[in-house]
């Protein structure tokens, strides 16, 4: 037990090193008066992402596939049926039209491309199912494509997404930055060497590891963000936070592990994989169901039943 609990601990240097990073590189770029839709898509969008891509990448070299796998997928997951459900039960949310008719469809047809793409016993008649560094490199393809989008929503919208920038100096974001880099891969570090000890010590799959363990840990930024936002009833910033985080952690963070080192797929993952597809298509159900285009307490609700059953699932 004491392997778990080294492997927990390894994400307080991760968390914490990503706000290193994020706010000393945003500070630089702020100073050298780099616009805040350059500094939100890249700086801010891969920061906090990056808990997720380290993690995965030190698996994907270290062999751990099924964290790899189990981290992204569990991450959708939780971040669709336990975040938003929660920010739901906070204050209903209602979804703007780009979101509804653009960035929930997208969000969807990865879910799907995962499945198709994971599928290679059913569509190829492999002996594993696997998703091979051709489908990583397929994965990056669609990650471009998606940024490409997101230039331009942004652009359009600048105004409404203004960065709240701190005034740090310059001496002091590079520290920061430094810093930020050396927590995360210290923290990285322990989180997959424990990780990985525990689930041979006690006889579980690197899978549920990744669904349960990892996932909810490195799924921590996006959970305060969008509570806080709720709370605040900002509620389209917990919907963009999700559905945007979703989309980086399947086209950018599984592809590149897929890229690094192919990921074979264990025993149960075709449940995970269509767990993935329902949950996005549950938001979108939601928002015209009831009244108003929104997802209220009670969609809310259940999302987070049908998370405790999926996990029940996982389990036995």
């Amino acid at each position: 037990m004491l392997n778990l609990l080294f492997s927990i601990v390894g994400f307080i240097p991760l968390i914490l090193g990503a706000n290193w990073l994020v706010s000393g590189a945003s500070a630089i770029a702020k100073k050298r008066n780099i616009s805040n839709l350059v500094i939100g898509l890249t700086i801010v969008a891969f920061g906090t992402s990056s808990p997720e891509l380290i993690v995965n990448v030190l698996s994907a070299v270290s062999g751990n596939s099924g964290f790899s796998f189990g981290n992204v997928v569990g991450s959708n997951i939780i971040n669709i049926l336990v975040i938003l459900g929660i920010a739901a039960l906070i204050y209903p949310m209602a979804v703007k039209s780009p979101t509804i008719w653009i960035e929930i469809p997208l969000c969807f047809l990865s879910a799907l491309i995962l499945v198709i793409l994971a599928n290679d016993q059913f569509l190829n008649g492999d002996t594993e199912a696997m998703i091979s560094r051709s489908d990583g490199l397929i994965l990056l393809g669609f990650f471009f494509v998606f940024m490409y989008y997101s230039w331009f929503a942004m652009k359009r919208g600048d105004e409404e997404h203004e960065i709240h920038v701190k005034d740090i100096n310059i001496n002091k974001s590079w520290l920061m930055i430094s810093g930020g880099m050396i927590l995360l891969a210290g923290g990285g570090q322990l989180i997959v060497y424990f990780a990985e000890k525990f689930a041979i010590d006690f006889g579980i799959s690197e899978r549920i590891i990744g669904l349960t363990v990892l996932s909810i840990g490195t799924s921590l930024p996006e959970l305060s963000t969008s509570v806080i936002a709720a709370l605040k009833k900002n509620v389209d910033i917990s919907i963009g936070n999700i559905i945007g985080s979703n989309l980086f952690n399947t086209f950018l963070i599984l592809g590149t592990s897929a890229t690094i080192r192919p990921i074979t797929l264990e025993a149960g993952a075709g449940l995970d994989l269509w767990i993935n597809v329902l949950a996005t298509l549950l938001v979108f159900v939601f928002v015209f169901t009831r009244k108003g285009r929104m997802i209220d307490r009670l969609e809310g609700s259940f999302m987070v039943v049908l998370f405790i059953a999926y996990m029940y699932f996982v389990f036995i």
